[in-house]
């Protein structure tokens, strides 16, 4: 029997992808959506194409307690992926699932680094610190959880080779910055591939209590490697530039926000290997790709060929 699963946050960037993933995977999906938000024509757009899916459209908010709690009596498994803005607000979440009492699993919005063991800096570390207050608030209320910690988006890391700042949508040909020595090893992984792992574990008592690690082995790769496949696959060398990480933190210091959080982002990750530096504690830890090798999923050199 598969569970029903509700989704907070279902027209953000990871939340689509979540939403039909489980449609599509045979879950009963439940989406909220701010009655609002349906006046932004794409996001529109996007709620008929979950309708189509077969997907259940409950209208809500987190700041309104009585649709939270009629919508989460209806699932099994609680799904957030609200943005940067409303982690705090997951609190709200936290109360009505206690309330409800039938929730057997909560998936808080982390995807990305592990909080409570990240190096990073401001200002991106006051997204990890508030990301940690909602584990300890889970914990707290002793509900079942499973936080995933998917390390970079394929899609914001890759396009740009670890430039993520740039906003580029196809690798340059030309010129790339390295950042430190470009040697420290980071975790890629597209948006679909997070979907699969992350639905296979909603079910999985081994996923229990636990952090989902997604460490697939062909997406562990350094800056220099993603380069280095890229110029492969282009049959030329970039020029590089190296960028120290005194040079990186005055970069942090002078770059305005939201655009300072993504700077901060490329230190944490490929100059202190926030991502890599620990090994996974099978007390409080499992890995996707070991727990869930059926997963076919798309290393970066596959994902870079899109691009040649």
């Amino acid at each position: 029997m598969t569970s029903k699963i509700l989704v907070i946050g279902a027209t953000g960037r990871i939340g689509k992808f979540i939403v039909e993933g489980s449609a599509r995977s045979g879950h009963a999906t439940f989406a909220m959506i701010r009655e609002a938000s349906l006046s932004d024509p794409v996001k529109a757009k996007l709620v008929e194409s979950f309708k189509y899916l077969g997907v259940t459209i409950l209208y809500g908010s987190l700041t309104d307690k009585e649709s939270l709690l009629k919508a989460i009596k209806l699932v099994d498994v609680v799904i957030s992926a609200v943005g940067r803005p409303q982690i705090l607000d997951q609190i709200n979440i936290i109360d009505a699932i206690k309330e409800s009492g039938n929730v057997k699993r909560f998936l808080p919005s982390e995807f990305g680094n592990d909080v409570d063991r990240t190096m990073a800096i401001q200002p991106t570390l006051s997204e990890f610190i508030t990301k940690a207050q909602i584990r300890r608030a889970i914990e707290a209320a002793k509900i079942p959880y499973t936080y995933v910690v998917t390390g970079c988006f394929t899609g914001l890391f890759v396009p740009c080779l670890g430039q993520c700042h740039l906003g580029l949508r196809s690798p340059p040909r030309d010129q790339v910055s390295i950042y430190d020595n470009g040697n420290v090893k980071a975790i890629f992984n597209t948006a679909e591939d997070i979907v699969a792992y992350t639905l296979k574990a909603v079910d999985d008592p081994r996923a229990l209590n636990k952090i989902l690690y997604i460490h697939p082995p062909k997406n562990i790769v350094s800056q220099n490697d993603m380069v280095g496949l890229w110029e492969g696959k282009i049959g030329k060398s970039l020029e590089k530039t190296y960028v120290s990480e005194e040079e990186l933190l005055k970069n942090i210091q002078e770059t305005k926000p939201p655009v300072d959080f993504l700077v901060g982002l490329i230190h944490t990750i490929l100059v202190k290997g926030d991502l890599t530096y620990f090994t996974i504690d099978p007390s409080s830890g499992v890995e996707a790709s070991e727990l869930y090798p059926e997963v076919k999923y798309t290393s970066v050199d596959e994902f870079l060929n899109q691009f040649v």
